[in-house]
């Protein structure tokens, strides 16, 4: 049932939520699309729905990597397809495609269709600011081999035997940050491919208003690799150069540090629920989050605790067993050993089991790191979707150390690291982690913090050196390789410095 865009605009959660149902009802093979990921396949078991406090939550899940979109309502649905309104992180919108696989060559050759008409707008930019250089390829379509996605146009130019890569990110793009991995891969592959030829720089073009995050990554990339330029365009079609020195100011801010306050009767329940295998206790600010292997079953909070899977309750004096009950359920399902991995809690949050298993390990990890405060995102990076899970560690030196941490193959990884990290210096420089209450009885050094990224050895991406070898050489940074049984226990296999080759241990 087509739907104009004024339809579409009255239909919020609970319509989406019944479009939804139809959708994966009468689909023969439900394939979730977002710009820039993967293609999703649904199966039964791999995706949930979930309503709560008035919101619609859609989770979708594989072997690879958890998606988890706040759904605000129906922008288009038809046969074979559904577009669905979302709400990011930092309340920005965008968009979310299901299709039928069955049905997918029609939806595919609107897609390339839309794709062809960004490549020709974006020859048109080359053509006014390249005015002596020559096109000498342009495309929009995937290359998988070379980790080159179709989302963005990319073209090589030439001048003799100098060249640029470039690279446009589309207006509707929901996360136009993303093109900077793709534009240094495209660097690179011009760069190994082109023997002949100097390709001098890479050049982004992006939508006006959202260069922002693009911009500040590129700060923080080695001036001396490659020349950088940033064009911005209207919705008119008409782009401009910026100037790097308008490329925008860090917006971070950092809250005093919050302590939860937990009454005697809520130790006692604390201590009881801590008892149980894998049950944690995490502050959050003021609040204080129990989770069995990172997954959240009850939270304390303003005075009072809420407990549940799905809708949060506040437990009675005579539900406390119920309390106990749902937590060694989670901690048999949510175990290293547990017979059942196909079962939806043990697959979800991957990356939160991650950080539970750091959280306790710390230290083999990296031998350098005090084990305890550990801090979650501290500051919050706004306006930038994040797939990671961020920590905040100290060395007994004083020298902070930034953590990210990834449960699956992530081509953004390295650039989404450098947004926490430049916020982190940003703080560490002018002292406002003591000020603010943060590793108390601790010196910290104003020296920019140290970045480790940290996932499965092989669940690096294949392009991690190659992006990262783009980086500031002021920033150090390491990747530490965690085996494949990182879910019983934390052990580095392999490590490495900046884009340097691995070492196997």
């Amino acid at each position: 049932m087509p739907t104009n865009a004024g339809e579409a605009a009255g239909r919020g959660p609970g319509e989406a939520c019944l479009a939804l149902e139809r959708f994966l009802k009468a689909s023969h093979e439900p394939i979730l699309l977002e710009d820039g990921e993967t293609p999703l396949l649904l199966r039964a078991g791999n995706y949930e729905i979930q309503q709560r406090g008035g919101h619609l939550l859609f989770e979708a899940w594989d072997e690879r990597r958890n998606l988890t979109r706040r759904v605000t309502g129906v922008e288009d649905e038809r046969a074979g397809r559904l577009l669905l309104r979302i709400e990011r992180f930092g309340k920005r919108p965008g968009t979310l495609a299901l299709v039928d696989g069955a049905r997918r060559a029609g939806y595919g050759a609107g897609r390339r269709a839309g794709r062809s008409a960004f490549r020709e707008q974006f020859r048109r930019f080359l053509r006014r600011q390249f005015v002596d250089w020559r096109i000498a390829e342009i495309s929009s379509e995937p290359d998988l081999e070379h980790s080159l996605s179709p989302a963005y146009a990319r073209a090589f130019l030439r001048k003799g035997a100098a060249g640029w890569a470039a690279l446009g990110v589309p207006p509707g793009d929901s996360e136009p940050a993303h093109g900077l991995s793709f534009g240094l891969i495209w660097l690179d592959y011009l760069r190994r491919r082109e023997r002949r030829v100097t390709v001098e720089g890479l050049a982004m073009f992006l939508p006006g208003g959202r260069h922002q995050s693009t911009c500040l990554r590129l700060r923080c990339l080695n001036p001396a690799a490659a020349a950088w330029a940033v064009f911005v365009y209207s919705d008119g079609g008409q782009e401009e150069r910026l100037d790097p020195r308008d490329w925008g100011n860090l917006d971070t801010r950092l809250e005093p540090c919050a302590r939860p306050r937990i009454t005697p009767e809520q130790a006692a329940w604390i201590e009881r629920l801590r008892a149980i295998p894998g049950v944690e206790t995490v502050e959050a600010g003021a609040a204080l989050s129990v989770r069995v292997r990172g997954f959240e079953f009850g939270r304390f909070s303003d005075g009072s605790f809420r407990f549940g899977l799905e809708t949060r309750t506040r437990p009675a004096p005579s539900s406390s067993c119920e309390v106990v009950r749902l937590a060694e359920e989670l901690s048999r399902l949510r175990s290293a050993g547990a017979r059942d991995r196909t079962n939806p809690l043990w697959r979800r949050h991957p990356e939160r089991w991650l950080e539970s298993q750091v959280r306790t390990n710390i230290e083999a990890l990296d031998a350098a790191l005090l084990k305890e405060p550990l801090y979650g995102q501290v500051p919050a990076v706004a306006g930038v979707e994040r797939g990671v899970i961020d920590l905040l560690a100290a060395e007994r030196g004083g020298r902070l150390a930034v953590l990210e941490l990834k449960a699956d193959e992530d081509i953004h990884l390295p650039l989404q690291a450098l947004d926490y990290w430049l916020r982190v210096k940003w703080h560490a420089e002018r002292n406002e982690f003591s000020a603010k209450g943060y590793f108390p009885g601790l010196p910290l050094l104003a020296q920019a913090p140290r970045l480790i990224l940290a996932a499965p050895a092989m669940g690096f991406h294949p392009t991690t050196e190659t992006v990262l070898g783009y980086f500031d050489p002021g920033i150090e940074v390491e990747r530490a390789g965690l085996s494949v049984e990182w879910r019983e226990r934390v052990r580095v296999v392999m490590r490495a410095k900046g884009a340097q080759s691995p070492m196997w241990l």
